[in-house]
């Protein structure tokens, strides 16, 4: 345990823990613990006991949950709403972490501010970066860092299904008496995957040429676009830290107006004042833009609902944006499980 007045001392003036110091405590509560690296979850006395998972999204966390089945135990610890780019793991989380026999996160930089703590983590125990199992040159790289690449390749989900494999190899190298049961699962789940990425080919393809435009609060549809034909515009960056400037706002406005785009898209995730704000300007100009829908960008839908799972989630924005730009889908999803006007 650590002294009181080690404690106050990593504590800041505000009274508020420093990114640092929430470091050093995760590190010093993992020592505290008495477990040794790689080894908790290998004890016979755990043997039997579902593996402790803990992931960074819901996404990975509902590939981790699929997979897993009843051999698993997973915690998300993003849950809906929640912006990825700007969280910061809380003491709460950094106890899971330590006390996880597994720590499932996305990477390519898309947790930047927990990123520090989970590399120092991953030194102890394992901890997994799945999506930086894809190979570079599937990845788009990313516009403000030549040694980055976009984060956001759950939006395509033929690329996301290779994430999943890497979720899949992950736990079975974890508990590989469950390897069998762990790829069955993952091969159920691989074909629900397939279906929803032909459903998306089938209501793309219905919509206009000339309206196949996605604009939206930040740039996290890159994958989208480009697997489906779309040009994707977002008002800030890939980051939702980046800002958007009233040039950028400028610029979308005549875009809105000299190529009378009618519809923009709001995020569950981010604040829709940018968005707000591009309709304004384009009404200033004479040109009626409505919003189109919320579509999941960083996080999936409310918990226990069939768009907080990663299928309901892009079945949602499939369904959304095609019924949004004049395409042929059914108001309720790919299989009828959508909540009424979602």
């Amino acid at each position: 345990m650590m002294g009181d007045g080690v404690w106050r001392t990593m504590r800041g003036s505000a009274g508020g823990l420093t990114r640092r110091a929430l470091l050093l405590f995760g590190l010093a509560a993992f020592a505290a613990s008495g477990l040794p690296a790689f080894a908790a979850s290998g004890l016979p006395a755990r043997a039997e006991a579902p593996l402790s998972v803990v992931t960074t999204t819901g996404m990975i966390a509902d590939a981790a949950r699929r997979i897993g089945g009843d051999a698993v135990d997973v915690r998300a610890l993003m849950g809906p709403g929640v912006d990825p780019h700007a969280y910061r793991q809380t003491r709460t989380d950094i106890a899971a972490m330590v006390r996880a026999d597994l720590v499932l996160w996305h990477g390519l930089y898309l947790e930047a501010q927990m990123e520090e703590f989970l590399r120092k983590l991953g030194e102890r125990k394992p901890v997994v970066a799945v999506a930086e199992s894809l190979p570079r040159e599937a990845l788009i790289s990313h516009v403000d860092y030549s040694d980055k690449f976009d984060p956001h390749v759950w939006m395509d989900p033929r690329l996301w299904s290779k994430v999943v494999v890497s979720v899949r190899e992950t736990l079975s190298a974890q508990r590989p008496s469950q390897a069998e049961v762990f790829a069955a699962n993952a091969a159920v789940y691989l074909a629900e995957l397939e279906e929803l990425a032909a459903y998306s080919d089938k209501v793309f393809g219905s919509v206009p040429e000339k309206a196949r435009v996605l604009v939206t609060a930040h740039d996290a549809f890159s994958y989208f676009g480009r697997a489906h034909g779309f040009e994707v515009l977002g008002i800030q960056g890939i980051s939702t830290q980046s800002e958007a400037g009233l040039q950028r706002v400028a610029e979308l406005v005549d875009t809105l107006v000299d190529r009378k785009i009618g519809a923009v898209f709001v995020e569950s995730s981010v604040s829709d004042r940018s968005v707000r704000a591009l309709m304004e300007g384009a009404a200033a100009k004479g040109h009626k833009v409505i919003i189109g829908g919320e579509l999941f960008s960083d996080a999936m839908g409310k918990d226990g609902t069939y768009e907080g799972t990663y299928p309901g989630m892009i079945d949602h924005n499939a369904t959304t944006i095609s019924r949004a730009l004049g395409g042929d889908a059914p108001e309720r999803g790919m299989a009828g499980r959508l909540a009424a006007g979602s």
